[in-house]
């Protein structure tokens, strides 16, 4: 019951933002009960220090570098409405600085991205993909999932819908490396704070100044950053991209709604015989297990468990993990799925002739694993959504605005469109003179992708309950729906094009 109310609360803020009332008959400094620590609200920003010609004024401060944060940053600076703009970036990884070190003969680092279609032209656009493909990654152009009783299965291929591949699985330090190198091409005003933000304080009074106004009344307007290190600066906005502990969302007072699964996922690099081209996605009974291939005969494993059993397989030697594995992707658990229970001959005669050309490739048995080819790594899974993503002053994206299961690779998908959103807006903002921290403007961004996150986490959040159960007339059921969706053609078209990025909905043509 719990859920549902918050489920309730998560839709109820996708088309009725909620905007702070504020008192504009009093100039006494304005006090919040329920302020977070480290904020500071006042309406005229007062002492002397914040008025100084000393103190680095911005358009825009990018707190948090990572990859969603630098591609926001690489968008504006792509964009000739944008490009102008004075960007401050704030994170103290020292990768923003040297670059992350990526030498050719490692093995594949275990924490990767599946990245969509929607994506890939994201990066084509701002010039980073050119550097993706100077490193290892891998496209696919096929997908079979299916579930351990054995009753069912699917099998996407990217020419039911017509297109050329349905993802690129590749390690975040490249798209990160690829991400600054595609910065550093770019004639862009750009400043990198190598520390961390301490505290925000923000402007309660409009930010179109008055015709003559002073210049501390021009500041008093705009947020005020003061970092780690004892650097102050000034933004007209704030982008949170600083991950789902975000420090400017709890300063800037932003609420989120969410649970945890009580599910935590195993990642790893595994290696294989011969190279992997398909990616492979298994339900069983405790959380699903994804093989995604990396190239050069290595694939990545993110395989969803309970927290214990997480911890009891972090610990594994290599020849017990390995045969874990295996048992998990095929031998264990189920029977494999025979095509002709659903399939093919019986299932498919119910829709001809809308079937899709993949119906007549049989179940395949996934690539067996020989090796573990990197550290283990586990971490916790819940969903997560900030109530606003918008503030005067302040927005969020990326995991700082949302966080998600990862059974179907959409969480840094999600933040890239964030960033093209964003950057949409904040170009329509400039070509018509609007301030880009004024809430108004923000508030586009807002309902834009609230409405598609809210939409991608009711699916995968439904994905996830409906196979944490095991029961009979349920397995039943979700084995219809793999079967219905290997052979429907507009349904399986709809899926593809949905995953990869497009605004569609599962189940509507």
């Amino acid at each position: 019951m719990s859920r549902l109310i918050a489920t309730r609360r998560i839709a109820s803020n996708i088309f009725a933002p909620r905007l702070a009332t504020r008192s504009f008959c009093n100039d006494a400094p304005v006090t919040l009960n329920n302020a977070p620590s480290g904020i500071h609200i006042d309406k005229e920003h007062e002492d002397e220090e914040r008025f100084s010609n000393d103190v680095p004024q911005h358009d825009i401060a990018i707190v948090g570098g990572g990859m969603v944060g630098m591609a926001l940053a690489c968008s504006l600076a792509s964009m000739p409405l944008t490009k102008h703009l004075s960007i401050a970036i704030i994170d103290s990884n020292p990768a923003l600085l040297n670059g992350p070190s990526i030498k050719k003969d490692d093995p594949p680092d275990p924490r990767v991205s599946t990245v969509t279609p929607a994506t890939i032209s994201l990066f084509k656009d701002i010039g980073a993909w050119e550097y993706v493909e100077q490193h290892r990654h891998a496209y696919f152009d096929r997908m079979q999932v299916w579930d351990y009783t054995g009753f069912g299965y699917t099998r996407y291929n990217a020419r039911d819908a017509d297109k050329d591949v349905l993802g690129c699985v590749v390690e975040n330090k490249v798209l990160h490396k690829s991400l600054l190198s595609s910065l550093q091409d770019k004639d862009i005003k750009k400043t990198i704070y190598s520390t961390r933000l301490s505290s925000m304080s923000l402007p309660t009074r409009s930010s179109v100044s008055e015709t003559g106004a002073s210049a501390s009344k021009s500041l008093a307007n705009l947020a005020k950053l003061e970092l780690s290190d004892g650097t102050n600066l000034y933004a007209k906005l704030v982008v949170g991209s600083d991950g789902s502990k975000s420090r400017v969302r709890e300063l800037a007072g932003i609420k989120t709604t969410g649970w945890n699964y009580s599910q935590s996922a195993v990642i790893c690099t595994v290696e294989h015989p011969a190279e992997n081209f398909c990616a492979w996605q298994r339900f069983l009974p405790a959380g699903p297990i994804a093989l995604l291939p990396i190239g050069d005969n290595y694939s990545n494993i993110v395989w969803t468990m309970s927290p214990k059993d997480a911890s009891n397989h972090k610990i594994m030697n290599e020849a017990d993990f390995v045969k874990a594995v295996n048992h998990a992707l095929d031998s264990g658990y189920g029977p494999r799925p025979d095509s002709r229970v659903f399939g093919g001959d019986v299932f498919s005669s119910f829709f001809r002739p809308n079937v899709t050309s993949s119906v007549n490739e049989g179940f395949e048995p996934p690539p067996k694993v020989v090796k573990l080819a990197s550290d283990k790594m586990a971490f916790p899974l819940s969903l997560m959504h900030a109530n606003q993503y918008a503030s005067k002053r302040v927005v969020l994206i990326g995991d700082a605005a949302h966080t998600v299961h990862p059974l179907a690779g959409q969480g840094v998908n999600m933040g890239y469109g964030d960033v093209s959103s964003l950057s949409d807006v904040i170009a329509d903002g400039v070509a018509v003179g609007s301030d880009i921290g004024e809430v108004t403007l923000l508030k586009k961004y807002e309902t834009d992708r609230k409405t598609a996150n809210i939409a991608m986490m009711a699916v995968l959040d439904g994905f996830q309950k409906a196979y944490s159960v095991d029961f009979g007339p349920l397995n039943i059921l979700r084995a219809a729906a793999f079967n219905g969706a290997n052979v429907f053609a507009p349904l399986k078209r709809n899926i593809i094009s949905y995953a990869s990025g497009e605004r569609r909905l599962p189940f509507m043509s």
